[in-house]
């Protein structure tokens, strides 16, 4: 019998990847946004307001979780074997981890709804792949997260099953795995460490999703290790939202938009950032990763330099990662029609 680990002592700062990293960002929900010309509210609130901001649902995230919610209720009656799972692929800074991350606190938060007053319970636990992983290395993260004691005298075999044996004794429905496709599996130490998840998968009782970088093209899905994967998970795109039909610019409205009346700047005209709805997709690449940085720098700037509003000048001015860089220099943003400045 292994013993229910308990969440660490908040530290300042715990990853997500620990139980206590995990339950701060369960239980913080985004600061409600307050009247801009509110005397309560300070301007570090403020700056702190901004530097989190708002988590807009994308069409992907809402199929990710529709098809999460399908495989649940799947796994629920499944007693042993090939449960089924899910892959949200795509490029980077698409928002791959956060989907993957509201997912889960959209079912931890249901979970305790369903469950009220039971300490000891972990429906949802969140890893990372370390790089250049080993199988012990893998299964170590799973122990981590749990709090499990002197994992350093324990072998891989002793790890696993303390592992296995506490997440079905505590209820684990969802087991996410961020970064896949640092497994490679046409290594060794990759190769193992695939199968290792795969054993995971059979002995606890939980459905799993896996993200990473453009999965289907990696080596993960290759072989006859990887064709046992493709045959028990399906996958989810997440791609770069597009800006060419009407529909295409809707939801790319929507999403600006939200963002916009999301802004809390003491000279912010609604409507400036819906005004310049094509620059912002030229300039990010139709990439939530990227958007959501290029506003929240942004707000931000404008708070310390005391302007308090967000210009295309400042925008221009905002450099992004040099992937989103790259893009912006290219041929159709020159082309896009002068927009009047606010």
């Amino acid at each position: 019998m292994v013993t229910t680990a308990q969440p660490a002592t908040t530290s300042t700062f715990s990853p997500l990847t620990t139980w206590d990293g995990w339950q701060q960002f369960v239980d913080t929900p985004h600061a409600p946004a307050r009247d801009a010309g509110d005397q309560e509210w300070t301007l570090e609130q403020r700056e702190d307001y901004h530097a989190r901001f708002v988590v807009l649902k994308t069409p992907a995230m809402d199929t990710i979780s529709t098809a999460v919610r399908r495989l649940l209720l799947l796994n629920r009656g499944q007693q042993g074997g090939a449960r089924r799972g899910l892959i949200i692929s795509g490029p980077a800074t698409t928002g791959k981890t956060t989907a993957m991350q509201q997912l889960g606190r959209t079912v931890e938060l249901a979970d305790r709804r369903r469950h009220p007053n039971q300490d000891g319970r972990l429906p949802v636990l969140f890893i990372t792949v370390p790089p250049s992983s080993t199988p012990k290395m893998l299964i170590s993260e799973f122990a981590r997260f749990l709090g499990l004691p002197a994992l350093e005298r324990m072998n891989q075999i002793q790890i696993t099953n303390a592992v296995c044996e506490l997440l079905c004794e505590m209820g684990t429905q969802l087991v996410l795995v961020d970064d896949v496709h640092l497994m490679d599996t046409r290594s060794r130490a990759g190769a193992e460490t695939s199968d290792q998840l795969k054993y995971l998968g059979e002995r606890i009782p939980a459905t799993f999703v896996y993200s990473g970088i453009d999965v289907e093209s990696s080596p993960l899905l290759t072989g006859v290790r990887g064709s046992q994967l493709a045959g028990r998970f399906k996958i989810v795109r997440n791609q770069p939202l597009r800006y060419g039909s009407g529909a295409d610019q809707q939801i790319w409205h929507d999403l600006v938009r939200g963002m916009d009346s999301a802004l809390r700047l003491h000279r912010h005209r609604p409507g400036t950032l819906l005004a310049h709805a094509a620059y912002l997709h030229a300039r990010t690449g139709g990439r939530m990763g990227s958007l959501s940085h290029l506003i929240r720098e942004a707000a931000l700037v404008s708070l310390l330099d005391g302007t308090e509003k967000i210009t295309k000048k400042l925008l221009e001015q905002i450099e992004l990662d040099t992937a989103a860089e790259q893009r912006a220099r290219a041929p159709h943003r020159r082309r896009l029609p002068a927009q009047r400045q606010h």
